[in-house]
């Protein structure tokens, strides 16, 4: 075999998972990352437990990715969550379902699989070089800036895995947008993707429950209605439940100005139920009481009920079952893309062909979240990374058979 000289920049999950079938197949495979470390943002996700993927059922699993599931979807059904579990497993990490339906490691962390993976990866003939700055292009090569100095490679092709825009202290800061934007890659700017938001809280709020949990409730927004948890910050509100938010409230905002997420505190009880017990309350009770006693409520639910429903809803029996079944709470808006989880916007899938890689730059391909989809949390996220890396692979190897 006529060995290929590939170099994949950037060395989180989509970069590695390419690295990891092209080094298979005998190829002449060196990754290159910026970080001290590969994966940071991997090990960091795994650090309290690391979200693989998601058990649900598989045709509902591929419609998590918004309006890129199409092009995803056979990225994906290469590589399912199925596949993505034996995987692991053929890594020497055992893997279980939780309550939620998202599987985790046994072990509950990234650090075991990503060390056997890199041993894998070695023994295969992959190089793996870190310090290794990517800093544009020359001419027909790749700059880098290294621990010897600048440094230029050529290769018969390459794969850039760069990630998004989010979490830039691990690696993921979107400088390579100019490089690729010169050379005529259709780029939409980058967004912040499962993130939280800021809320107009009183300085009283703020100050008495920033760190707070909200469980036990549902949240609704044009996305839906979704049972979860979340927590107020001492700016706003992040956590699952407005995760599964995000894109929604985030679309509002920049293309009407205002979002309010709709809360349910209390989803056990009926509306009929609740107005029936806050009318046997005593009205001189004070509103602490009447909410304790007549559904269920104190603490944090009691706050947020107090600063958004009105004086007058708080009196009257119905209109505070309705509060409590329905309490708007308007988000001003996102907290900033630096602290969110992943990111929307990058390559345009109209910029790529369906072997992934770049049209205006010809043996030069991309994976991962450099390009335009997101997902929420719950194993989406490193799953697609997964597929797309595997998928641009593939179509490296079809793009040097030609």
């Amino acid at each position: 075999m006529n060995q290929k000289q590939i170099a994949i920049i950037g060395g989180g999950p989509a970069g590695l998972a390419a690295a990891e079938l092209l080094s298979l197949s005998g190829h002449a495979v060196t990754v290159y990352d910026a970080m001290p470390t590969l994966a940071r943002k991997f090990l960091l996700a795994g650090k309290s437990g690391l979200n693989i993927t998601h058990s649900e059922d598989y045709a509902r699993f591929t419609t998590r990715f918004g309006t890129a599931a199409a092009p995803l979807r056979p990225a994906l059904d290469a590589f399912t969550p199925d596949d993505i579990r034996d995987w692991a497993t053929g890594l020497g990490t055992e893997t279980f379902v939780g309550s939620s339906g998202r599987v985790f490691p046994t072990v509950m962390k990234a650090s075991p699989l990503l060390r056997a993976w890199l041993r894998r990866l070695e023994a295969q003939g992959a190089t793996l070089r870190t310090r290794h700055r990517w800093i544009g292009f020359a001419d027909e090569g790749y700059t880098f800036e290294t621990p010897e100095g600048r440094s230029i490679v050529y290769c018969d092709a390459a794969l850039l895995a760069l990630g998004g825009a989010s979490w830039p202290r691990l690696g993921s800061d979107a400088s390579w947008l100019p490089w690729l934007s010169e050379r005529g890659v259709e780029i939409d700017a980058f967004q912040p993707a499962n993130c939280g938001f800021v809320v107009d809280w009183s300085q009283n709020f703020s100050d008495r429950f920033a760190g707070e949990p909200v469980k036990s409730v549902t949240a609704t927004s044009e996305t839906g209605t979704f049972p979860g948890e979340f927590v107020i910050t001492a700016s706003g509100i992040e956590g699952s439940l407005v995760y599964a938010h995000a894109a929604s409230l985030r679309d509002q905002l920049l293309n009407r100005g205002c979002a309010v997420l709709t809360l349910d505190l209390a989803p056990g009880r009926t509306i009929e139920r609740l107005t029936h017990d806050l009318k046997r309350q005593d009205a001189k009770s004070s509103f602490s009481n009447r909410l304790r006693k007549g559904a269920g409520l104190d603490g944090v639910k009691a706050a947020l009920l107090r600063e958004h429903a009105p004086e007058r809803d708080r009196t009257d029996p119905e209109r505070l079952a309705g509060m409590i079944k329905a309490l708007p709470v308007p988000v001003i808006e996102t907290r900033p893309i630096a602290e969110a989880i992943s990111s929307a916007g990058g390559i345009r899938w109209s910029g790529v062909n369906e072997d992934y890689m770049l049209k205006a730059l010809p043996g030069t391909f991309a994976a991962g979240e450099m390009l335009d989809w997101e997902a929420p949390t719950g194993g989406y996220l490193l799953t697609a990374c997964l597929a797309t890396g595997r998928a641009a692979a593939r179509g490296i190897e079809a793009w040097l058979r030609r």
